[in-house]
């Protein structure tokens, strides 16, 4: 068996320094004790990498129900199970590897996040062709997506805080959101607003939208102004 100081130096990267996980959504501790208690039971020939492939085909696989939706609207249902994957792979990963030990923080960074990235442009390509929602409103939501996931990323590397939720909103959230949409769809596609009917996902998207821009714009003033305080010009 490896020596302490071997685990140790198998987790501590030398020179890198994890940033502060901050989460603080409506359900964070209710899935912090669902998660712990998942990692606790996972058998061993599972590992954190096969929790990331899940999170990731999940999504993508999510994106794909999307795109048949147009011709099938029952794929909206099987989207649903698709989410919740996503969540148990996405959320469950990081979480087995700090219980078992085996932490790789900046490996674990890096292909969770740029896994996430590629798979947030298969669900969002899945909704522009699904005819659920305007093209324009799914990649805006894709673009105001990307631009917050940058503005955290920089705020990870600069002040060492990882904001994994804005409020009380968080990647569960969103994705019980998104589950919810898909039944609502299969019922009622449009809505009547301001004596207009339009597309239940093109008013949720353009409310996304605005929102995730309120959470970049306030994000970036908030973390300009912390950082130009802590290096002053003397």
């Amino acid at each position: 068996m490896a020596s302490l100081s071997t685990q140790l130096e198998n987790v501590l990267e030398p020179g890198f320094v994890p940033a502060t996980r901050i989460q603080q959504s409506l359900v964070a501790t209710l899935e912090r004790n669902t998660l712990a208690y998942l990692a606790a039971r996972t058998p061993s020939s599972i590992s954190s990498d096969h929790l990331t492939v899940l999170g990731f085909v999940s999504q993508c696989s999510a994106g794909i129900c999307y795109g048949l939706a147009r011709w099938h609207p029952r794929a909206l249902l099987i989207g649903i199970p698709c989410l919740a994957l996503n969540w148990l792979g996405d959320s469950l990963d990081g979480t087995l590897a700090r219980v078992r030990c085996q932490e790789r923080p900046r490996y674990g960074f890096y292909v969770d996040h740029i896994s996430d990235t590629i798979a947030a442009f298969f669900l969002m390509g899945g909704l522009a062709v699904s005819g659920y929602v305007h093209p324009a409103v799914a990649f805006g939501m894709l673009v105001a997506f990307l631009m917050l996931s940058i503005e955290v990323y920089l705020a990870a590397y600069t002040l060492g805080d990882f904001q994994l939720s804005h409020g009380k909103l968080g990647p569960t959230e969103i994705r019980i959101l998104l589950a919810v949409g898909n039944l609502a769809l299969l019922h009622h596609p449009r809505i009547e607003l301001m004596g207009r009917r339009i597309l239940l996902f093109d008013a949720g998207g353009a409310v996304a939208i605005g929102g995730m821009a309120a959470m970049l714009l306030a994000a970036a003033v908030k973390h300009t102004a912390q950082l130009y305080r802590e290096e002053r010009l003397r």
